[in-house]
């Protein structure tokens, strides 16, 4: 009798290769970006900027974990995001700007009209670059517009946190605490999501790309979104060369209406992937396969808070990992039944579907008729 074949360890070991090639090219462009900012500015100020530069990350970063809540994505590609903005994006984007100024002027390290018009367009690109890699090699992860708003909102994250570090380390090496202390009022208090803001346009467009049927706004999306980035940023910069007085105002007038518009798209944007997932859901209650009340806790944060600390209460840990896993599978079975009804009928979809509805329908039947719902009537829509 034959010995059965070996395993196929090919498909483990390439994408343990691309890891490992991913982080060494991670790892090389931020060492490229320490060294840089170090002889610029020194060892004390460098360290100080990184310090006082991760308050970006700390506010920017949950900011779009908490819009990636319903349906989350893949812990991997969130980080390389992020570490694409402040590994790649910024050392690309150095490189770039500085062909750039002596292009305009040889005689200059740095022209002043590079701000304006060279350094939106390299770092828009630079910054949606590694969302669109992400849309091109794993195009099954992003489904729709918030998806390429998160991506896209991270990767400017690590960018604005690294750019921001060579400007507080500027400043303090230059003009001492009070370059430092003004440097980091006008970039980390009151423009901590001005690189976000940009990008998340290009986002948008990547997110139309990864579920529109139609070939041409596959390409066109992505570019228009870009476009818009690429204008926003070079309006924002342009208050970079007005006097302090005129600044104000422009902060005032437009910046800060700008930042009030994102936050009132992002607010948007989740309640829409809520109202998707309810909707999308919803088709499988007439089949038997979801209740009306499972479908409310799905399509709401709050009743998904709730059914997480009820399965802790009365399950425990197990429990608590059944219904987070169950909650992470409805979702992504939602995302899925989308794309079938914009008209994606491939056999690797209806798989997907096929086996998100068994996970769903293995998990569910531990908190059938339990009081964790608490909405009941026969529709299971309203509250108790």
């Amino acid at each position: 009798m034959l010995p059965p074949p070996r395993p196929d360890r090919r498909p483990t070991l390439r994408r343990w290769l691309t890891v490992a090639l991913v982080a060494i090219l991670f790892a090389l462009g931020g060492l490229g970006m320490l060294v840089l900012i170090d002889d610029q500015s020194g060892m004390v100020a460098t360290a100080i900027g990184l310090v006082l530069s991760l308050v970006v990350l700390g506010v920017v970063v949950p900011v779009f974990l908490w819009l990636d809540r319903f349906e989350r994505e893949p812990t991997g590609m969130l980080v390389f995001a992020l570490l694409w903005g402040a590994c790649i994006a910024t050392l690309g984007a150095a490189a770039l700007n500085n062909l750039g100024s002596v292009l305009i002027d040889p005689m200059l390290a740095t022209h002043p009209s590079a701000a304006t018009w060279v350094a939106p367009v390299v770092e828009e690109s630079m910054k949606g670059l590694g969302p669109l890699l992400l849309l091109f090699f794993r195009r099954r992860e992003v489904d729709g517009v918030l998806d390429g708003m998160v991506y896209a909102g991270l990767s400017a994250a690590g960018f604005a946190a690294v750019e921001d570090v060579v400007y507080l380390a500027s400043g303090y090496a230059h003009s001492g605490e009070h370059g430092l202390l003004s440097t980091f009022l006008v970039r980390v208090v009151m423009s901590p999501f001005a690189h976000p803001m940009f990008t998340v346009c290009t986002g948008i467009g990547i997110g139309i790309a990864a579920t529109t049927q139609h070939r041409r706004l596959r390409f066109l999306a992505p570019f228009a979104g870009w476009c818009c980035a690429v204008t926003l940023h070079g309006i924002w910069n342009l208050g970079a060369l007005l006097p302090q007085h005129g600044w104000l105002v422009f902060y005032l007038l437009l910046q800060l209406p700008l930042f009030v518009a994102f936050v009132t798209l992002i607010v948007l944007a989740r309640k829409h992937e809520a109202t998707l997932i309810s909707r999308e859901l919803g088709e499988y209650v007439d089949a038997g396969q979801l209740s009306a009340a499972e479908v409310v806790m799905l399509s709401s944060i709050k009743e998904r808070r709730y059914a997480m600390a009820w399965a802790g209460q009365h399950g425990g840990v197990e429990a608590q990992d059944e219904m987070r896993e169950m909650q992470d599978a409805a979702s992504e079975l939602a995302m899925v039944r989308a794309r079938i009804d914009r008209g994606d009928r491939s056999a690797p979809v209806i798989e997907s579907e096929e086996h998100l509805l068994q996970i769903v329908s293995v998990l569910r039947v531990r908190f059938l008729d339990s009081a964790l719902y608490r909405y009941y009537d026969d529709r299971g829509m309203t509250a108790r």
